[in-house]
């Protein structure tokens, strides 16, 4: 931390190590950047209360860590952003004009994802030689899957916190809730997931894997079945806590009949529905301005899911307008929009474009063709190394409760209430 920032205001004080406002502002204007989030002020004060949570939960697994003599290097950062770099399909320099434009240090990044690669060496160190899988638990996984084949498989994705004494249950709930607006509001599940999940899939943006109907607990196997590609679901109580449920695809039993491409295809259309999201920038603008608005209408490319909710997802972001354009005839659009439409498919959205009025987004307002997938059995090391996860994800989260208990959190509104409880009594 800079010396301008060496006086700046406590945020909460975790076992004598201190959380500072400043870290605090660098986080959630991360989260609001990263996840194109336009809050109020009633659910920046949920938003503000959360990352605060996550905060708290980091800084222990961090001074864990620390007690452990375990570091992470520059590297092992590098790597993890380089995977997030992948999955988004976004490169180094976007993320850092990202993060610029919202006033935020590229360490604070890179601090998030050191916490979570020190809690993952952290946890494997305590508990790692208690985890055997032999090959007589894969040979009896396989066994399971196999017998399972005919049933329907689910890639789903996480996002879980815990309720560790049943005060916390009414909070917890209320944060997820919060958690669920934003996601319902435009937030990526993943980016949601790697800032406030508490299990260790957070680092992998909440993906569990492919799994089996009736291989989750029975309220998360009950939400899956009911859920189409795509849906969320939660807040669920359910081992330990509250759960979010992202359903990615669902995988119908082996040996069901799947049409070819052809048939799952859209045919190519002489018209689409349309909307255009405009930022107003006029035909020749400073290039700042043309820089940060291009950077604007890349994040929020990434927030659109096709047109439902479209127009009240532009309404929050300041300056951009949104146009419904009906079913438009292919042959009167411009070339331009023409070639750019040709690279998307039902449902997406086109590459930011200057026109004379500013810069563009066209979105296909047609729905994507349900595209029918078979579940094949997975290898052998697949099925170890997801055995693996599953152990160590038990033992994280008893590890984490453990620390809980025996910490000493003490957040400023804390210390607040102890002051002015002090000085009631000294008046007394």
């Amino acid at each position: 931390m800079s010396n301008d920032n060496a006086n700046d205001g406590v945020a909460a004080v975790v076992n004598d190590s201190v959380i500072s406002d400043y870290d605090l502002r660098q986080r959630v204007a991360m989260f609001l950047a990263t996840s194109g989030v336009h809050p109020n002020a009633d659910n920046m004060k949920a938003i503000r209360r959360q990352v605060l949570t996550q905060l708290e939960t980091e800084r222990l697994q961090v001074l864990e860590a620390q007690k452990k003599k375990i570091s992470v290097s520059t590297a092992e950062v590098d790597k993890a952003i380089n995977s997030i770099l992948q999955d988004n399909h976004l490169t180094l320099e976007q993320i850092k004009n990202l993060l610029d434009s919202a006033h935020v240090e590229m360490a604070t990044f890179r601090s998030q994802l050191a916490a979570q690669i020190a809690w993952t060496k952290t946890v494997q160190d305590q508990y790692g030689d208690r985890v055997t899988i032999s090959p007589e638990d894969v040979d009896a996984e396989m066994k399971r899957i196999a017998a399972g084949a005919n049933k329907p498989h689910f890639r789903a994705a996480e996002i879980f916190q815990a309720v560790d004494s049943p005060e916390q249950d009414a909070q917890v709930l209320k944060n997820m809730q919060g958690l669920l607006e934003q996601i319902h509001g435009g937030a990526p599940f993943d980016a949601v997931a790697r800032q406030f999940s508490q299990n260790p899939t957070a680092a992998a943006g909440g993906d569990l894997g492919i799994v089996q109907d009736g291989q989750l607990v029975p309220e998360l196997n009950a939400a899956l079945e009911k859920m189409h590609p795509g849906e969320v679901a939660g807040p669920i109580k359910a081992s330990g806590g509250y759960y979010l449920l992202m359903l990615r695809m669902r995988y119908e039993p082996e040996g069901t009949k799947v049409p070819d491409a052809a048939q799952q295809a859209n045919a190519n259309p002489n018209e689409l529905p349309l909307a255009r999201v405009l930022l107003p920038i006029g035909p020749k603008p400073p290039k700042s301005l043309l820089d940060n608005a291009t950077q604007v209408a890349l994040v929020l490319r990434q927030h659109i899911p096709g047109c439902e909710g479209l127009q009240e997802l532009v309404g929050r972001v300041k300056g951009a307008m949104y146009f419904s354009l009906g079913k438009m005839q292919l042959s009167s659009l411009s070339p331009d929009i023409r070639a750019a439409l040709a690279k998307t498919t039902p449902g997406q959205t086109t590459q930011p474009f200057q026109s004379p009025a500013g810069i563009e987004l066209i979105v296909r307002c047609d729905k994507p063709a349900p595209v029918m997938q078979v579940f094949h059995m997975p290898s052998r090391d697949d099925v170890e190394q997801q055995l693996y996860q599953e152990q160590m994800t038990v033992y994280a989260r008893r590890y984490l409760r453990d620390l809980r208990r025996v910490a000493n959190i003490e957040t400023a509104e804390d210390r607040a209430l102890k002051h002015a409880e002090s000085a009631s009594a000294a008046i007394r």
